[in-house]
């Protein structure tokens, strides 16, 4: 098994990119309902500040502030992507299972860095803000605009 370096430091910022295993789908968007309420129930159980997100239909970016005493986000990301998973095949998804048993949605890795500073987080929030726009779906952000929505 690969051992990635990842920083776990208690209540620190981090940055995440988070994708579908199927870069085609739309499920993040379709049901941006269901991911609004994974991440609610989520952050209800296990409190944490989301700074900035965006959700595209294949991918979201994210950032995070944990809490002073708490560096465990995989197991954030273990519980959003479970209760999302289970959310939309009750809305009726059909999802195949691989060869361990686990449902093909998602990519089985993300994305993570941790935000070392405040211009860090300013570029980080930026790279949120237009990734509509990178990824062709909107011309271009109007002043003042963005693309997050409050949980």
């Amino acid at each position: 098994m690969v051992n990635y370096r990842r920083s776990y430091t208690k209540g620190a910022t981090y940055f995440f990119t988070v994708n579908l295993k199927n870069r085609k789908e739309n499920h993040l968007t379709t049901y941006i309902d269901q991911l609004r309420e994974s991440l609610r129930i989520v952050k209800q159980q296990h409190p944490f500040k989301i700074i900035a997100i965006v959700v595209l239909p294949e991918h979201l970016h994210t950032i995070w502030t944990l809490p002073e005493n708490d560096a465990n986000y995989p197991k954030l990301w273990r519980a959003i992507k479970s209760r999302f998973t289970r959310l939309i095949i009750k809305e009726g998804v059909e999802l195949i299972k691989n060869h361990r048993g686990e449902y093909n949605l998602w990519q089985p890795r993300y994305w993570v860095h941790q935000i070392r500073d405040d211009l860090h987080l300013q570029r980080h929030v930026e790279q949120i803000n237009y990734n509509p726009v990178n990824h062709g779906h909107v011309l271009q952000l109007s002043v003042k605009h963005n693309y997050m929505f409050l949980l």
